[in-house]
């Protein structure tokens, strides 16, 4: 890796952060007049904690990280344009990912004014990690690696994301939104090897909390310090905290959900890989199954008209006639099932 210096931007670097009157007062006191707020309505008249220690307390344990080495976020999203705008100098600099994956890489480039360069997965969705590099020129900053894979379902192979980690000197997202559905050990564990390495995790999924809006970004400590100096100085609100602090308290029941829905999405898989359906089913390690129905347009407006909604991925690169099926409980798959055996398309 390069000095964190030589890839961050000058102004973000020399940057003074906004100080608030959190970050300023540290301790006990029986009196507040200091950052302007209602003195009535308790406790939700006080801004909350700027930088979420209670809630990075007990993250750290449950993911076995430093606290100082977790950023929090309304959602991935915000990490994600937050490393852009810390990384990439507008109309220089760029990034690369693949393609398919998640779109907000591309869309949060281009707000950020930054090249996007998106490198093919093979026909398998398996990832090259030589056409990545080859890619990457000096100007690109970040890459992003999306793994499980949204929208193939696959965990990206692990030597070819080594491989770019070890060769590459900029920064390397790898993102496991999916991560808890996958019998491959996250990246969390590479963080003391590889400087250069953010990770990112999420609430929304495993924990089922996307109204929340709870995302997680693991790095070093002093990539962490860049991202909280450009952050909203509030960025997490305290019923979000609350929230989060309330489901983290009992992982069994995550655990005992993530169970059910690997159970719910082998029996999904198997139904939708047989006769009548015999469509193609790819291969995941997601919560979701991408599936081939052929005519994807026609069974979407149908599966429509019957009151289920899946996600029609038809347009997007490699994914010509398939449909994205989240699992859902046993109910609603089966529902999702009898509607597919009426269809006429």
């Amino acid at each position: 890796m390069k000095e964190l210096r030589d890839l961050v931007r000058e102004n973000v670097w020399k940057l003074k952060p906004y100080s608030s009157a959190r970050d300023e007062f540290h301790g006990a006191a029986s009196v507040f007049l200091d950052a302007n707020e209602n003195p009535w309505n308790p406790p939700y008249n006080r801004y909350p904690d700027p930088l979420q220690w209670k809630l990075k307390e007990r993250i750290a344990e449950l993911k076995g990280v430093e606290k100082e080495s977790i950023f929090l976020g309304n959602g991935s999203d915000e990490a994600i344009d937050l490393v852009i705008r810390a990384f990439c100098e507008p109309a220089l600099d760029g990034i690369v990912t693949i393609t398919p994956s998640y779109g907000m890489y591309e869309v949060a480039a281009e707000v950020n004014n930054v090249e996007c360069r998106k490198v093919p997965l093979d026909d398998c969705f398996g990832l090259d990690a030589d056409a990545v590099l080859k890619v990457a020129d000096e100007w690109t900053k970040v890459i992003f690696l999306c793994s499980p894979n949204n929208p193939s379902g696959n965990s990206l192979d692990r030597g070819a994301i080594y491989k770019i980690l070890k060769n590459y000197e900029g920064i390397v997202v790898v993102d496991e939104a999916y991560i808890d559905f996958s019998a491959y050990p996250s990246f969390l564990r590479e963080l003391a090897g590889f400087p250069n390495l953010i990770v990112l995790q999420t609430l929304s999924k495993a924990w089922g909390a996307a109204g929340i809006r709870l995302g997680m970004a693991f790095a070093s400590p002093e990539i962490i310090a860049l991202l909280n100096k450009i952050k909203y100085p509030y960025n997490i609100n305290q019923l979000t905290q609350e929230k989060a602090l309330e489901l983290l308290s009992d992982e069994a029941v995550k655990n005992k959900q993530v169970r059910e829905i690997l159970a719910e999405r082998d029996r999904l898989e198997k139904i939708l890989a047989e006769p009548p359906f015999s469509y193609q089913v790819y291969p995941s390690d997601a919560n979701f199954l991408l599936v081939n129905v052929g005519n994807a347009d026609a069974v979407y407006d149908g599966l429509v008209r019957k009151g289920v909604v899946v996600r029609n991925r038809n347009n997007v690169t490699k994914c010509h006639g398939c449909l994205r099926i989240t699992v859902g409980t046993p109910a609603e798959d089966n529902a999702l099932l009898d509607a597919l055996k009426g269809l006429r398309v």
